[in-house]
């Protein structure tokens, strides 16, 4: 009977994940996971799916095809459309399923048809460490623990009342051996660096939905890479590398100026990511409103930081207030169709999920 229900649960499983999928776009596009997220699980809310139960009906009351109704009758109680009385039975409620990210990524990587990402570098390598963490009874001579092997032979005397100073004198049961456990340390080979503009004109709005994409584009990363690094940088006229909660809350004023963001994030990497060994990914998100003589300067900035980088992402989210120029600023000096460059334009939250595949649909 417990394998039967097993594999109905199993059977139950399989049908909200095939939900999911078949709504991911939605998911993706309104957020709901952010915020919801625990160390390893995201919950996602499934609609109009219950998990199977008995319903018992009234006895002797009729049955189908039976009396007379009219269209708009009500079968039973409680199924009229009519406002009424507060009643004390349960609703119908949203069922939660919990998920891994792992499994996120792969339906990410399906439904979106991404390539797998051929990395450079170390980024297949684990090194193995041996790591001695316990003690054991047996082992070799050259890895006895003197310590504990006198520790032992004492307790032994003191127990048997034979215990005399300047004579503790282990025996083979009192020898105790340091043992190991030989785990994988994966590298962290891949890097991610945000870049995003905190002007006035970014409004809270076009920060909730660099926040959604964020999350996917690192859920998918992670699914590719054993380690990855996130850096962070803000900027309106001048821009700082900061932590993730303050990328996403902070909100300044002022003017523009996108070089400030490159000339930080070219210092990161020449400073800890040698691009021979790191994957580096870039993700910058502004409205694209930039001071005019600064986008030269950008440029020739960009220049030196794309050979670098096996991608790097720009995307402009729509703001009421930005002019929405450096994207075609980008587009006139480089292309649409360059080999590193790839630029997106995000009008509002439902463009989320076709940024994502035109930034990641490459394999970089």
């Amino acid at each position: 009977m417990s394998m039967k229900i097993d594999r109905d649960r199993a059977r139950f499983r399989e049908i909200v994940r095939g939900r999911i999928r078949r709504d991911l776009r939605k998911y993706v596009n309104q957020g709901e996971m952010i915020g919801r997220k625990g160390k390893d699980l995201v919950s996602i809310p499934v609609p109009q799916l219950d998990v199977p139960h008995f319903v018992y009906g009234n006895n002797g009351r009729g049955g189908v095809g039976q009396g007379e109704g009219e269209p708009g009758t009500p079968i039973a109680p409680g199924e009229s459309d009519q406002p009424g009385a507060a009643g004390g039975e349960p609703g119908r409620h949203l069922l939660e399923v919990d998920i891994s990210l792992d499994e996120l990524a792969v339906m990410l990587g399906e439904e979106l048809e991404l390539p797998r990402i051929q990395p450079k570098g170390e980024a297949n390598i684990e090194r193995e460490k041996d790591r001695y963490n316990s003690i054991r009874r047996v082992g070799p001579e050259s890895l006895r623990h003197f310590k504990r092997t006198y520790v032992q032979a004492l307790r032994r005397q003191i127990a048997s009342g034979s215990y005399e100073p300047d004579k503790v004198t282990p025996i083979k049961e009192d020898r105790r051996y340091r043992a190991w456990k030989t785990i994988p340390e994966p590298r962290a080979n891949a890097v991610i660096l945000y870049m995003m503009d905190v002007s006035g004109s970014m409004t809270d709005e076009q920060k909730r939905i660099v926040r959604t994409e964020a999350f996917w584009i690192d859920t998918w990363l992670r699914s590719q890479y054993d380690g990855l690094e996130r850096r962070y940088v803000i900027h309106d006229a001048a821009a700082r590398e900061v932590d993730e909660e303050t990328f996403y809350r902070t909100r300044e004023s002022g003017g523009t100026r996108i070089s400030s963001a490159y000339r930080v994030a070219c210092d990161l990497v020449e400073r800890q990511f040698d691009p021979a060994n790191w994957n580096i990914y870039c993700f910058q998100f502004s409205d694209g409103d930039n001071w005019g003589e600064d986008s030269a300067l950008a440029l020739r900035m960009l220049d030196g930081l794309l050979p670098k980088c096996n991608l790097f992402c720009y995307g402009q989210v729509e703001s009421p207030y930005g002019s929405g120029e450096y994207v075609n600023v980008l587009s006139q000096h480089y292309g649409r169709d360059h080999d590193t460059l790839v630029l997106s334009e995000i009008q509002d939250s439902d463009d989320i999920y076709d940024s994502i595949r035109k930034f990641l649909g490459r394999g970089k």
